[in-house]
């Protein structure tokens, strides 16, 4: 009877160790076989970045599930994806239009799931789909800015190096010597600097007094040369006025008919007898051209002139 006892403790002992293996298998898996308040949802990646089983599963922060199972999708048209499984506790209420992200968990890398709840549209059921994304994790955001301080880096190694070998003893001690010299250069500036302001302070009433001169003088200046302009114009004005009251007399006489331009212009006697006198005048030439030997008659040998006998054509 003992001995049945005995063998009754260690099975029951047996079931109990049995019975806790199996829950924290469960447990560390996600799934706790002592609570019936989960629910499974589904979750489809290309990539799950690192995500493990019993992985985290929060809603702003707070742990609500964990997950449960990953593996591939057996169906053709999307062969290659992985399905991730992870359970919520009932009690959290989000819609089917949620998003599901893996995020990092924390500078070593972990990754987790965070629920991005939407509360528009119907509610999500168990055994549901939700739409997945990628989170951008700490260390990828530092990718770029890791290369850019890597070039940054190097250029600034080889402008170093360009430097000491541009920087050898010889160039250090001449840009020591122009250091110097500048020194010294600006010393003397400060010092002529300084000079100037002693000057203009104990001249500050000369000056004063020469610059209220130079004033005067190009006012009086400007008012003589107004007076200079004013009596130049009114000379020239004076001469104009008498040029045109001389041309009004000269035009008012001819007018009248004095002078001979006057008499011209109005004797109409006068301007006939100047046009026949043309006329014959202009008769007499044409002739002489036409008929120049009645007009000069030459001879080497002292030929009598022959009289000149009068033809029809003339």
């Amino acid at each position: 009877m003992k001995r049945n006892y005995r063998e009754l403790k260690v099975g029951f002992a047996s079931l109990i160790v049995l019975a806790l293996f199996y829950w924290g298998f469960g447990f560390l898996k996600g799934r706790n076989v002592l609570s019936s308040t989960l629910n499974s949802y589904y979750v489809t990646y290309s990539n799950i970045s690192g995500l493990q089983k019993s992985s985290q599963v929060s809603i702003n922060g707070f742990s609500v599930g964990k997950v449960l199972d990953i593996y591939f999708n057996e169906d053709p048209k999307h062969r290659g994806e992985l399905i991730v499984e992870f359970t919520v506790e009932k009690q959290v209420y989000f819609s089917k239009n949620s998003i599901v992200k893996i995020a990092s968990d924390g500078i070593m890398g972990g990754k987790s799931l965070v629920i991005v709840p939407s509360y528009q549209g119907d509610k999500a059921t168990p055994g549901d789909y939700l739409k997945g994304e990628v989170g951008v994790d700490l260390f990828s955001k530092l990718d770029p800015l890791q290369v850019k301080m890597e070039s940054a880096i190097s250029s600034i190694e080889i402008v170093a190096k360009r430097m000491s070998d541009l920087l050898d003893e010889e160039t250090i001690t001449e840009l020591q010597s122009s250091i110097k010299k500048i020194n010294t250069v600006l010393s003397s500036v400060v010092s002529t600097s300084q000079s100037i302001d002693v000057l203009v302070k104990n001249n500050d009433d000369k000056l004063n007094k020469t610059l209220s001169s130079v004033e005067a003088t190009s006012y009086n200046l400007k008012a003589v040369s107004d007076s200079l302009a004013k009596v130049k114009i009114l000379s020239i004005s004076q001469k104009i006025n008498k040029t045109v009251a001389n041309l009004e007399g000269i035009t008012s006489g001819i007018a009248t008919g004095e002078g001979s331009l006057g008499k011209l212009a109005k004797d109409e006697d006068l301007y006939n007898n100047l046009e026949a006198a043309s006329k014959e005048l202009e008769e007499l030439l044409r002739d002489m051209k036409e008929h120049p030997k009645r007009f000069v008659h030459f001879s080497l040998f002292g030929k009598k002139e022959k009289k000149y006998k009068k033809t029809k054509e003339n």
